[in-house]
């Protein structure tokens, strides 16, 4: 497969027509794909010189996943107009994809290949052994074998998942809130049971249980399941769903609307989704993390052998974004300044998952 290459003029339409989740192996966040092989594309950048050059290979999701791949597309973008970088992608429909598309990578001749997703660690790690001389950078997962070529990029997704919980069950008028996940894993573990401490640290405030449906779709590609879901969550007395599922969370966003129930977007700024149901999303901030990469490659200070992980201390890579609407009360933003401080502190402890969970007490009002 032979990587295309567009214009910015190009770019800029699949931006305005195809533009509106994280971790460990064993983690992650992917997103929509289509039936179809891989396909690829490039803006590129009319200003010459010697400058990083990047390719992206995304997972299933594509450029167009309204979540974590769009994020770092549209931060390679933004470095590409402003002349710093030079970049190429290629978009991946399958998991068969991964590794010929990362062989097509090696093509571009890039200073680091970045892959998107914890689904693409098993090809990645394969690429950066048998290709030593090549940099690469994953996201969403670990450098769990410590590869000196390969950089993880993780976020701490329980801490700002933490505060969205905290809105849900102090917004929630029926004590009973909802979360949708892609596939059961670690990074996803880490968005479920940082809500859930969330939602819990509602209940204790508010002197009343909060019930908490979880359900896994098992896919993050499908929309319709992720409507189904969010149906029968609705149905069941949920008013509040938060989605950590890639592209299979469109679909819990539309049952939103369609029930007029509130919904908690994820990994970036989801509230043109749902302008009118949106409370709130948490932020990735994947295009500050290979925006960062770069800047790293530029001063030739590549972080090869390590995990860089961005947490709620690092502002815009880890935080929360409320729509613009005046769904969730000013005393409820207030409260979750503190929060956030605490956490950041040290003095609010979040868990990861459901064994830290259980050992921090928020199993139990």
């Amino acid at each position: 497969m032979n990587i295309k290459k567009f214009g910015t003029a190009i770019s800029a339409m699949a931006i305005a027509f195809g533009l509106a989740a994280c971790g460990s192996k064993n983690a992650g966040n992917g997103s929509g794909s289509q039936d179809m092989g891989s396909q690829s594309g490039s803006a590129v950048v009319a200003k010459s010189g010697d400058m990083v050059k990047a390719t992206m290979v995304t997972d299933q999701g594509g450029v167009n996943d309204k979540s974590f791949n769009q994020s770092a597309f549209e931060g390679l973008n933004e470095y590409q107009d402003k002349g710093k970088i030079k970049f190429d992608y290629i978009e991946s429909h399958k998991d068969t994809d991964y590794q010929p598309n990362l062989e097509s990578a090696l093509d571009s001749q890039s200073d680091v290949i970045f892959t998107v997703g914890y689904a693409l660690f098993d090809a990645t790690d394969k690429a950066a052994k048998e290709n030593p001389d090549q940099k690469y950078a994953i996201i969403d997962n670990d450098n769990v074998n410590g590869e000196k070529n390969l950089v993880g990029i993780g976020f701490a997704d329980h801490e700002n998942s933490f505060l969205v919980g905290y809105i849900a069950g102090m917004t929630s008028q029926t004590n009973n809130v909802g979360f949708v996940g892609g596939s059961k894993s670690a990074v996803i573990d880490r968005f479920e049971f940082g809500y859930r401490a969330g939602v819990q640290a509602a209940a204790r405030e508010k002197g009343k249980e909060i019930e908490v449906q979880v359900q896994y779709a098992n896919s993050y590609a499908d929309q319709a399941a992720g409507k189904n879901i969010a149906n029968k969550m609705y149905q069941a007395g949920a008013d509040v769903i938060f989605q950590a599922a890639g592209g299979t969370g469109i679909g819990v966003i539309e049952s939103a609307k369609e029930n007029n129930k509130y919904v908690i977007g994820v990994d970036r700024d989801q509230k043109e989704e749902a302008p009118d149901n949106m409370l709130v999303s948490t932020i990735k901030g994947v295009g500050l993390a290979v925006q960062k990469i770069c800047d790293d490659l530029a001063a030739d200070k590549f972080p090869g052998g390590e995990t860089v992980r961005f947490g709620l201390k690092d502002g815009d890579a880890c935080t929360i974004a409320y729509a613009d609407n005046d769904l969730v009360k000013k005393e409820v933003k207030d409260k979750v300044e503190e929060l956030k401080k605490d956490i950041i502190d040290g003095k609010t402890k979040v868990p990861q998952n459901e064994k830290e969970f259980k050992e921090m007490g928020y199993d139990k009002m």
